[in-house]
C-alpha cells in the first residue's frame, strides 16, 4: 500500500500538512505515516537529565499524535502510524524514506511568516531533485475548505 509520510513537529503549518495527507490518503486508499524526529541537541545534558528530557519529548509527541490520529480516524477513516526517531531531522527523514518502499509522497507544511517556509522545507527543497519520492508542500494558511477542494 502506498503511504503518505508527514512530519510532525511543533510548527503551526504542521496541521495543514496532516490534514492534506489524511484527506489524500482517504481519497486514494493510501495510508499515512507520521514521523517525528527528536534532534540530538535536546539531550546534551547529564545522562539522567537527558533521559528524563528524552522521555518527556516522546510523551509530548505521543500526545500530539493522538490528537491528529483521532481526527484522521474519525473524519477521514485513516489509521495513521507513528514513527519516532532521534537525530538530525533531514537525514532521518531521508533515511526513513529510503528504508520504507511503501512511502509514496513526502508531505510538509510551509510557514507563512517572515522567516520563510521553515527549515525542513528550505533544506529539502534544495535537494528535491535527489529525493526518492515526490514532495508536496502545503501552505500553512490554506483554509479547511480549500484543502478539501484540492484533495
Amino acid at each position: 500500500m502506498r503511504k503518505f509520510l508527514v512530519v510532525l513537529d511543533d510548527s503551526r503549518e504542521c496541521l495543514n500538512a496532516m490534514r492534506f495527507a489524511a484527506m489524500r490518503a482517504a481519497h486514494t486508499g493510501a495510508g499515512v505515516t507520521i514521523l517525528s524526529v527528536i534532534p540530538p541537541d535536546e539531550f546534551n545534558h547529564w545522562i539522567g537529565v537527558g533521559e528524563v528530557m528524552r522521555e518527556e519529548a516522546r510523551e509530548r509527541i505521543h500526545a500530539h499524535f493522538e490528537v491528529f490520529a483521532k481526527w484522521m480516524r474519525d473524519r477521514q477513516n485513516v489509521d495513521p502510524e507513528l514513527v519516532i526517531r532521534e537525530g538530525e531531522p533531514v537525514p532521518e527523514i531521508l533515511d526513513f524514506i529510503e528504508g520504507d518502499p511503501e512511502i509514496g509522497v513526502l508531505v510538509l507544511g510551509a510557514g507563512t511568516g517572515r522567516k520563510g517556509p521553515g527549515p525542513l522545507v528550505t533544506q529539502l527543497t534544495k535537494n528535491s531533485g535527489a529525493l526518492p519520492v515526490p514532495m508536496t508542500i502545503v501552505p500553512g494558511d490554506l483554509s479547511k475548505e480549500k484543502l478539501e477542494a484540492i484533495t
